[in-house]
């Protein structure tokens, strides 16, 4: 197994790393929408917020040797899950394989934001 670090996405807050390598696979960690430079919440809105972490997503993803064309199976957490619709339509623009995916609304989400996304991808052919 080899970890992924890359500065370019927010630094993990916990016990864990922004993803691993295992094999051909790239495993993400969920990512919030913390922009990285500043650490601070994309903006309070679900459209600010998805596209901030579907760009942190990208990021890990990038540093493991893959992107999102290679991702085959995403987690998604919704705080609410009435923002499903908006999400999907900021969602779809960046995971383009349309990868398998399950989405839930969960009671509460780390340092209160709106979504977190999970991806799992293969690496890159060289």
């Amino acid at each position: 197994m080899k970890k992924i670090a890359t500065t370019k996405a927010p630094a993990a807050i916990g016990p864990y790393s922004q993803g691993m390598i295992l094999g051909n696979l790239v495993f993400s960690s969920g990512q919030i929408p913390v922009v990285p430079e500043t650490g601070t919440i994309a903006g309070p809105t679900i459209v600010e917020q998805a596209e901030q972490s579907c760009k942190n997503v990208g990021e890990v993803l990038k540093a493991g040797g893959s992107s999102y064309e290679k991702v085959v199976k995403t987690t998604c957490f919704l705080a609410d899950m009435a923002d499903f619709p908006v999400f999907n339509g900021i969602y779809e623009k960046y995971f383009v394989s349309s990868p398998a995916r399950s989405c839930v609304a969960v009671k509460e989400l780390p340092k209160g934001v709106l979504c977190e996304i999970e991806a799992i991808a293969y690496l890159e052919e060289e």
